[in-house]
């Protein structure tokens, strides 16, 4: 009986099929660590820190900048804050993620 399947891989098919796993689970960890990790943009009279997951933690604004006549101006620098920090961790998740894939350019990753 003839066998099927692609016998000139021989045990190769096995390596890589472990390979790909490990590298799956190496990708997952990474992507683990990175959600957890908190990072900081300050601005001066607003800092927000944001996880790696893009969920901000905490945003502080100096008391100096609270003024009444002026809610635009703090609604401003919240807003630049809060962009400025998901963009890091956008940042930071491009770029450990790239390290695994070697740069191939993964969707999604």
């Amino acid at each position: 009986m003839m066998k099927r399947g692609f016998p000139q891989m021989g045990g190769n098919m096995n390596n890589m099929m472990k390979q790909l796993k490990k590298a799956q689970e190496n990708m997952q960890k990474k992507q683990e660590e990175i959600e957890a990790t908190i990072l900081e943009v300050d601005k001066g009279m607003v800092k927000v820190e944001i996880t790696g997951k893009k969920e901000i933690k905490s945003i502080t604004i100096d008391p100096e900048v609270v003024d009444p006549d002026d809610v635009e101006m703090l609604e401003d620098l919240i807003m630049v804050a809060v962009n400025e920090a998901i963009a890091k961790a956008d940042e930071l998740m491009n770029s450990e993620m790239g390290k695994l894939t070697g740069g191939l350019g993964i969707p999604g990753l």
